[in-house]
């Protein structure tokens, strides 16, 4: 069994806390959590975490998913998406790794995808292009 590395630089994680409301796109290098309300679609190449109080309205694309509140939009999730119990999901599942505790609610289509699907998906979707211009930017100044 591999052992998962459990040490993250708190500096590094983004977060929209319980009782803020933020509506838009949002392209980060790393993970994410989120115990407020969003409405937008969402990028990360790290985890994101929806916390118990969460509500969430867009698209999330990332490479894994901790999920104990509400969301209702579609989901690209690279390697594991892990439903919690008390979560609900109203949408499309785009997944390589699926886990569902018991207590967890879902309304919608559920895919396995490989790899090479995951990276078409975010090939085409233009805030993480923005995203990696954005990037490519900030090494020239360097």
């Amino acid at each position: 069994m591999a052992k998962i590395d459990q040490n993250v630089n708190v500096n590094t994680v983004s977060r929209i806390s319980a009782g803020t409301y933020f509506r838009g796109d949002i392209s980060s290098p790393y993970d994410l959590r989120i115990d407020g309300e969003f409405e937008g679609k969402l990028y990360s190449k790290g985890r994101v975490v929806i916390g118990e109080s969460a509500t969430v309205k867009g698209d999330i694309v990332c490479n894994d998913v901790d999920m104990w509140g509400k969301l209702t939009g579609n989901l690209f999730v690279k390697d594991t998406l892990s439903l919690k119990k008390g979560c609900t999901v109203n949408g499309g599942l785009n997944v390589n790794k699926l886990f569902v505790e018991i207590g967890s609610i879902f309304n919608g289509t559920c895919k396995m995808i490989t790899d090479k699907e995951y990276d078409d998906v975010v090939s085409g979707l233009d805030y993480v292009r923005l995203s990696e211009a954005q990037k490519a930017k900030e090494a020239d100044k360097k």
